[in-house]
């Protein structure tokens, strides 16, 4: 009976290091969105259009990033993964300027929890921040990892959707690759 408890504790453990390293990495569950129908013509898929509001209470749409390359990061303050993300997409944000949009969007937390933590980063005036309190983006996206990374041309066409943790050199190469900036 020992020995059963024993191997069952085991697997246990073993299963849990394995999805925590699976959400860590995104594994190789990254999506890209454009595919081909049955019929042989591209499928481009568009980002879910949302309105919500900035930690000053500001309406801010989907439609306001148009024009050019956006990210939307799904995070939430539970997340590790998400918070260790944030600190880089504020540099990311500092280093491409005007050429492109990183949008933070917070899965339905308070916004003075939010606030507060990103005002510890230092993030909070470096980048745009949303609130979602019913997490519908998160939903609309099929997120079922964090974080979720939507990179978006400025045509509103999801052109990688990230699972998953990602390092400042990867989001500057992904920039580099999808956007040629």
């Amino acid at each position: 009976m020992k020995q059963l408890v024993l191997t069952i504790g085991g697997l246990l453990v073993i299963i849990s290091v394995g999805v925590v390293v699976l959400l860590a990495t995104g594994g190789e569950s990254e999506i890209t969105p454009q595919g081909t129908t049955p019929t042989g013509n591209t499928k481009v898929i568009k980002a879910p259009s949302f309105v919500f509001e900035n930690y000053d209470g500001e309406e801010i749409s989907s439609e306001s990033f148009l024009g050019k390359p956006h990210i939307l990061n799904s995070w939430a303050i539970w997340c590790p993964f998400c918070v260790k993300e944030l600190t880089d997409f504020a540099q990311l944000q500092e280093e491409f300027g005007d050429a492109i949009t990183v949008v933070s969007i917070n899965r339905a937390e308070s916004l003075s929890r939010a606030k507060s933590y990103t005002d510890d980063l230092g993030a909070t005036d470096k980048m745009t921040f949303l609130m979602d309190p019913g997490d519908k983006f998160y939903k609309a996206i099929g997120g079922f990892s964090m974080p979720e990374t939507l990179f978006v041309n400025g045509e509103g066409e999801i052109v990688r959707h990230k699972r998953g943790f990602m390092n400042l050199a990867e989001m500057q190469q992904a920039i580099h690759d999808l956007f040629g900036i």
